[in-house]
């Protein structure tokens, strides 16, 4: 087991570099944390065991597949800290927002509520939607401080659903106060959907405190969970009784046997209501296995955003030394640590040209529109932090 004290992660080298060399993270400066973080060696062995129980078990290997992908359903549900609903998985969160949408009954109330802040899974989906006669009222997403506050105020007898994140991912701002929303919904019999993949392993989330028991929840393993690709899943509140159209056979895999194809279409409990069908299940074995891994080194979601906090704020500080001119580029200096999730955000209208310079000098990150972002992984140390951010100011005086 790694020493996984913060001081521990924070040292040159990191403890926990040595779990990852085929990522080679002691060796590359890696601010791509925020995006696709690198997977310990762990998961490499699980691929490999995948196609193992392949070859040996060949269609008998179901069994198998469903208890590893129960390991990651639990590992998702733990980081919730949820123990009353159901986890539905799929390779990526728009087949599960897109099953989850199909349940709404948008006929009889045609109107999702969201913000203007939203991933494009949500954002791309919900303009298409508008394109065919739903009405998609759009909040502002900023300040993030009120707009669980404000789309509480944009709900009304009309609304099917509520659309929002639980931290932005083009800024990093966490939305507080979720619960609000949750309550207008339920005052009206609308459902509330909380993207949680900004904030999932690196920011705090407890459905319990935070009062979103019976909320849906969206997100994956792609980022901070440092799961990959193919990994993503539906937190479904207990008692759910939506009924998706668009819905796979694995929902009825367990009454094969017994049901009547010809009757109404039925749905399997708990998670199985938004099941899919047929899948590679690879990417589940590295889930699980990469889970465990997190805790037999107690990387704990407390720790990881004690150490997340460390590294931005650290950044930060970094960033503020180098006294850049603040029309090439700047920070938002009024949001504080708490209200600033897994990386930072810098505003440059240079942002592309920002980019292409550090990776150009060995530095992974990227960039949105007028936004680069940076962000660190609990298995960067002190000193690589130190060295991107060098290279930042390379970068910047460079620009002319």
């Amino acid at each position: 087991m790694t020493d996984a004290t913060p001081e521990a992660l924070y040292g040159s080298p990191n403890a926990l570099a040595p779990h990852y060399r085929r990522f080679r993270v002691a060796d590359r400066l890696l601010l791509t944390g925020h995006s696709h973080q690198a997977w310990p060696d762990v998961g490499f062995e699980a691929q490999q065991r995948a196609w193992l129980d392949a070859a040996e078990y060949v269609d008998d290997k179901w069994e198998r597949v469903f208890a590893v992908a129960g390991r990651a359903q639990r590992g998702f549900a733990r980081l919730l800290e949820d123990p009353d609903g159901a986890v539905a998985l799929g390779a990526n969160t728009h087949e599960l927002v897109v099953r989850w949408l199909s349940a709404l009954p948008l006929g009889r109330r045609p109107r999702l509520v969201t913000t203007t802040g939203e991933f494009h899974t949500i954002r791309r989906q919900l303009q298409r939607l508008g394109e065919e006669g739903i009405a998609v009222v759009k909040v502002p997403a900023l300040p993030a401080a009120t707009l669980a506050e404000r789309l509480a105020q944009a709900v009304d007898d009309r609304t099917a659903a509520v659309l929002v994140s639980a931290v932005l991912y083009e800024n990093a701002h966490v939305v507080p106060h979720l619960g609000h929303v949750l309550d207008a919904c339920r005052r009206v019999g609308a459902e509330l959907l909380v993207d949680a993949y900004h904030a999932l392993n690196v920011v705090p989330l407890s459905l319990r405190k935070d009062q979103l028991a019976g909320a849906f929840v969206v997100g994956g393993g792609y980022k901070y969970c440092q799961l990959g690709e193919g990994n993503c899943f539906l937190r479904i509140p207990r008692g759910c009784t939506l009924r998706p159209v668009i819905t796979g056979w694995f929902s009825e895999f367990a009454s094969l046997a017994t049901g009547d194809p010809s009757g109404p279409v039925t749905y399997g409990p708990g998670a199985a209501r938004f099941a899919g069908a047929t899948y590679d299940p690879t990417s589940h074995y590295r889930a699980a296995r990469v889970f465990d891994f997190f805790e037999e080194q107690g990387l704990t979601p407390a720790l990881l955003h004690q150490v997340s906090q460390h590294q931005v704020g650290l950044l930060a500080e970094l960033f503020d030394a180098l006294d850049a001119d603040p029309q090439v580029i700047t920070r938002d200096h009024a949001l504080t640590a708490s209200e600033r999730g897994g990386f930072l955000a810098l505003q440059s209208p240079r942002a592309a040209a920002l980019y292409r310079g550090l990776r150009a000098r060995g530095v992974l990150t990227d960039y949105r529109a007028d936004v680069l972002r940076l962000g660190p992984a609990p298995y960067l140390s002190d000193a690589q932090l130190r060295d991107a951010m060098q290279a930042l100011g390379s970068v910047i005086r460079g620009l002319g």
